[in-house]
């Protein structure tokens, strides 16, 4: 399958209506500031709700779950393409694992549409995407791989290199045309949009804040992300 950059937004539509939360920050349990390019790892406990705030705006938040009392089971996007018969996320989809479970449902999205096929960026992609000199650049597989090989967390818990599976790139807009092909395209979000999920199990979440340069993911320009935890009894 071919995957093609382009500058130019193809035509798309919103996979679901948009939604805002009512859940204010100041309640929030936790409140963190992913830098533009870096990693993060945390804990989503069942009930509680997660959101990923896109901060300036067009940046790329490519996700990885993990369930947290069987690590085997994680985020499957063929599962989950195949049981909400779309394509992209956005409100009230659910997000499935490798057994066939539902892992945690989107409660609200202010962005519209959430790319589930085109996976994280890596070294050997960016060489054969854009350039041999693309090679050094820093990726989104990078970013997963010193998650787990640095991070206290996936030590603590057992996760390692081996773990890196499919993940979803929120907030990215990657259409797919009549003919099949695949295009990175101009993103659809914007400053202060965000998606939030509804954990449905106890979840490990891995986060890459796409350090992309080569592509419209981005535009361009990585940026910084916010992240907020809500306590169960506060999801309306």
């Amino acid at each position: 399958m071919e995957i093609k950059s382009i500058t130019s937004p193809a035509s798309f539509k919103l996979s679901a209506p948009l939604k805002e939360s009512p859940l204010t920050e100041a309640t929030a349990i936790n409140s963190e500031i992913c830098a533009a390019g870096e990693p993060w790892m945390g804990r989503v406990a069942k009930g509680q709700t997660f959101r990923i705030v896109d901060l300036e705006g067009n940046q790329a938040v490519d996700t990885l779950f993990f369930n947290a009392n069987n690590l085997e089971e994680r985020y499957s996007p063929a599962h989950t393409v195949q049981k909400s018969g779309q394509l992209y996320l956005g409100l009230g989809s659910k997000l499935y694992s490798s057994n066939a479970q539902v892992m945690a449902t989107i409660s609200a999205d202010t962005c519209g549409r959430h790319d589930t096929l085109g996976g994280a960026c890596a070294s050997e992609s960016n060489t054969v995407r854009y350039a041999m000199e693309k090679r050094p650049m820093h990726s989104c597989r990078d970013n997963f791989m010193t998650a787990l090989t640095t991070f206290p967390l996936a030590e603590e818990i057992g996760l390692d290199v081996r773990d890196i599976g499919a993940n979803i790139n929120f907030f990215m807009n990657v259409p797919v045309l009549p003919d099949g092909e695949l295009y990175f395209a101009d993103g659809i979000s914007g400053a202060g949009k965000y998606v939030e999920i509804v954990a449905e199990m106890d979840l490990i979440v891995l986060i890459s804040n796409c350090p992309q340069l080569n592509n419209p993911c981005n535009g361009y320009n990585p940026t910084p992300i916010k992240l907020l935890t809500w306590e169960a009894t506060n999801h309306a």
